[in-house]
Formats: structure tokens, sequence, C-alpha cells
């Protein structure tokens, strides 16, 4: 249900690392009409926690981390689309929103934060959510507009599928080829295909290449994990 004034905003966390859950949960108790229902670390652990609080009917907003273990953010964002429509998702990441944002809100998210934005602006992202809304920032509705004016060809990044983008991010984190097709549940020659497309697509040559293009556009936090 959405969230009365006097009921509190029902929060999920779903991120890897403790002490950012834990920075979280104290920024987020300043706000006395949020309160967070429940945490999880990992993809499938989210969607679990989704599933024993029934969705929308012990939860209001899921805020989620895009790299996650065992499933990534994207898969999860997917699947909580397909399960729970109607449950607002929240993404938090440290990535830049030039590259992630305008990908998740066309995969359902209700908005994309940065991991360094103002309590305030989270916490009111919360809430706008919470009841039915949007949060775009200027940053995010810059992004979004690129892509309608004056018919832009997509270029780069934007051609990537939703799985090349998976593999794409975990390249440019350091991740061997092995390592993505265990954590993506992949044979190592598929990722060898993700990958050699990739490059195709970004005009790279290797990954060297491609950890610097995702630097160009802003990632400079690409090469370790968020």
């Amino acid at each position: 249900m959405t969230p009365g004034m006097d009921s509190a905003v029902r929060v999920l966390l779903g991120d890897d690392h403790k002490i950012v859950r834990e920075g979280l949960k104290m920024v987020l108790a300043d706000d006395p009409r949020v309160q967070v229902v429940a945490e999880a670390e990992t993809g499938p652990g989210v969607l679990d926690e989704v599933q024993k609080l029934q969705g929308p009917q012990g939860i209001d907003v899921v805020l989620l981390d895009i790299a996650l273990p065992g499933m990534d953010g994207l898969d999860v964002l997917q699947a909580l689309r397909k399960s729970w429509p109607d449950l607002p998702v929240l993404m938090l990441s440290t990535y830049p929103e030039k590259q992630y944002a305008v990908r998740c809100i066309k995969l359902g998210a209700s908005g994309y934060l940065n991991k360094s934005t103002d309590p305030d602006e989270l916490l009111g992202a919360l809430h706008r959510v919470a009841a039915g809304g949007m949060h775009v920032t200027p940053a995010t509705a810059e992004a979004l507009a690129s892509l309608v004016s004056q018919g832009r060809t997509k270029t780069g990044i934007e051609l990537l599928s939703h799985r090349e983008h998976q593999v794409y991010l975990l390249l440019t984190q350091g991740h061997t080829v092995t390592e993505i097709g265990a954590q993506l549940n992949l044979a190592s020659n598929t990722v060898s295909t993700y990958r050699a497309r990739i490059l195709e697509k970004t005009g790279t040559k290797n990954d060297v290449e491609l950890a610097l293009y995702a630097q160009s556009l802003g990632s400079g936090q690409s090469a370790s994990k968020n």
C-alpha cells in the first residue's frame, strides 16, 4: 500500500557491504517517517526478503545497490519488476549517473542516486518513490534528454545489451573471463564472446583500453567494486 502521512516508509536495504548498510541505517534513523524493515547482502537475498514480506504488503521501497554477489542489482531489479511490479525500487550506487541511471530507469527503477548524495536528498527520494513518484536528478534528466534529442544515434556503452553491460562492468572492475563466468553462471567461451562484442562496440582493443574508456565516461570507480 502507499504509505500515508502517519505511517513510516518501510525500506529494504540491499547492499553487500555491512558498513554501507549500517551507515544508511544511521541516515534513515534521523527520519522517524522511515523504517528499515529488512536488509540483504546478496541479490538472491533481496528477492528472498521481498518474498518473505510479501512485496508491497510489507515493504514500500527497495533501496538497491548495483554490484551484488550472486545476482547483480540490475537482474534483481528485473526480477522484482516481474514478480512485484508495484514495488518501487530506488537504485543507489557509486557508479556515475550518465552511465547507469538511464539503464536502471529503462529497466523499471523509480530513481537512481549516487552513494555520495546528500542524506536529505536520499530521504526525499525515498518518500517520493514510496508515494508512487519518480526521483530524477539533474544529471539523470540530462542523460535521459540526450537519448531523445535530435534523434541521436546510440554509440559505445549505450549499444551494449543487458548481459554485455554486466560483463563490461565486471571487466572494468578487473575480473578475469573465468571469474566473470563463475559470477554470471556463464561458460568462459560465452564470456569471451561478450567481451569481443564489448570491445567492438566501444572501439577498444583490450581490457586496459576498456578500463580507460570507462574512466573517460566518468567511471572513476570502475576499477573497484562499489
